[in-house]
């Protein structure tokens, strides 16, 4: 299989980041959706920081267990430091890499980890669905037009926009398409039972709350900066393009969506 890119989003902050942007409420209703349910034995896949891990542990009481796995070795110890309750546990591991050694598990959950991988995310996904047992629910979610639809950019803004994610599509192996991939990756393997959900995971108007700055603005800091052929319209370069964008972000009057695509299906028996 091919090897992992390095992650867009690596940045001294990212803990806090992803802490920030992690909402329980989301992933209870996501996984239950999906058929998640007491007694299971769960893999997080890409669990970060292990804040999910801990959310979708308490949707599997009693009697279930949840796997964190995540390459980072920084965030791996921040999950085992922060998320201790009996029945969780973490492992530092490449998901490119076959992961069979961890055994078997009746729901696999792989949340906002294939946008990070469009060059092999078929070839992730088809790895994943190793875990699963007979009968076993694989569930995907991902964003779709991510971080590109937006109302009351100026021509150029909006414009650099869109080169800055042809650039980390072409140079950082990021999809902002991903979301609209994943039906047809659970359809591929063979699964049944699949069913597909979409609802807006940003969605941001009026006054900013200070998460949406922290990680919308994290963004452009960490991800935008990679892409510096993007900003020829802008004779100071990424710096005046991250001042005219801080700009139209922090204004009542900016509209922000972005939709989430869940799909699950169950493993063959």
């Amino acid at each position: 299989m091919q090897q992992r890119s390095s992650y867009l989003m690596e940045h001294d902050d990212e803990v806090l980041r992803l802490e920030m942007k992690t909402d329980c409420g989301s992933i209870r209703r996501q996984a239950l959706w999906a058929g998640i349910g007491p007694g299971m034995r769960v893999a997080d896949i890409g669990c970060g920081t292990g804040k999910t891990t801990s959310c979708l542990h308490a949707l599997t009481q009693p009697g279930g267990t949840v796997v964190g796995v995540d390459v980072s070795a920084e965030r791996i110890d921040y999950a085992r430091g922060h998320y201790t309750d009996a029945g969780i546990e973490f492992t530092c591991r490449d998901i490119c890499e076959p992961l069979d050694d961890l055994g078997a598990f009746d729901f696999v959950w792989v949340r906002f980890v294939l946008e990070y991988h469009r060059s092999n995310s078929f070839d992730v996904v088809r790895n994943l669905a190793r875990l699963l047992k007979p009968g076993g629910i694989l569930c995907l979610i991902d964003l779709d037009y991510n971080s590109l639809t937006h109302f009351g950019l100026s021509p150029r803004l909006e414009r650099a926009i869109h080169a800055v994610t042809a650039a980390l599509e072409r140079d950082s192996d990021f999809d902002p398409y991903a979301g609209r991939k994943l039906y047809s990756y659970l359809y591929d393997l063979g699964y049944g039972d699949i069913d597909v959900d979409i609802s807006p995971h940003h969605l941001i108007f009026g006054e900013l709350h200070e998460k949406d700055a922290f990680n919308w603005l994290k963004k452009v800091e960490v991800a935008a900066r990679k892409a510096s052929d993007a900003f020829t319209e802008y004779s100071g370069g990424y710096d005046e393009f991250h001042e005219e964008f801080s700009a139209f972000f922090a204004s009542p009057r900016r509209f922000t969506y972005t939709p989430v695509i869940c799909c699950r299906g169950r493993n063959p028996l």
